[in-house]
């Protein structure tokens, strides 16, 4: 699809809609194209249309979730649209939500095609082991989210060792913290991750502080 706004135009709408909320208001702002034309594994790339949704959204407490290992899985490039923020990749994540739901879950961890961990249901995955933190490095099956680039740079920032590389799952169950990453929540421990109790670690709460000091700098 070709877009029909630039970016500061894009940021001008989403102003525009924030200032319609009380200041003190916690939204969350979605801007969407989609192609009115075409068939649907052939759309007309020159009939984009788009929108911008802002709504409120309170923040979840940061108390912590639960999570267990999904048998869904995601995919590689070459099989979906991974590098994008695709309404086609969602039904992927809401089946292995919906399974978490159903096992009494908060979310699930997936992992790629070969069986590496690639993140959670909808957002990046973070652990910490002996003082070290440790993320699935970037392989094409899953998005580089904005709030990871920032969580690493503000731990590295402050002389915390991160390690983008392959993990597996049996290094999550093994991990003294786990905890996650993503534009909706910003950073969130587990406190549960199957049948096992982990307590909110210093990382974890580290990283969230350093988000919202640089968040409201």
């Amino acid at each position: 699809m070709n877009p029909v706004l630039s970016v500061g135009e894009v940021e001008e709408l989403a102003r525009e809609g924030v200032a319609k909320f009380p200041s003190d208001a916690e939204l969350y702002i979605c801007p969407m194209m989609w192609a009115e034309h075409g068939q649907s594994a052939s759309v007309d790339p020159n009939s984009t249309r788009f929108t911008t949704m802002v709504h409120d959204a309170p923040l979840p407490p940061a108390t912590g979730f639960s999570a267990h290992l999904s048998r869904f899985r995601r995919p590689t490039p070459e099989s979906a649209p991974t590098y994008t923020k695709s309404s086609g990749l969602y039904p992927i994540a809401a089946q292995a939500l919906a399974e978490a739901a159903a096992k009494g879950f908060g979310n699930a961890v997936m992992q790629d095609m070969i069986g590496n961990v690639a993140e959670f249901a909808n957002s990046n995955i973070f652990i910490a082991k002996d003082g070290k933190v440790h993320t699935p490095a970037i392989n094409g099956t899953f998005l580089n989210g904005i709030t990871r680039q920032r969580i690493i740079h503000l731990l590295r920032d402050t002389g915390v060792e991160v390690f983008e590389r392959a993990i597996t799952w049996s290094e999550v169950m093994d991990a003294d913290e786990v905890f996650n990453s993503g534009n909706f929540a910003k950073v969130v421990p587990v406190t549960r991750l199957e049948e096992r109790e982990i307590q909110p670690g210093v990382i974890a709460t580290r990283a969230r502080e350093l988000y919202w000091e640089y968040a409201h700098k």
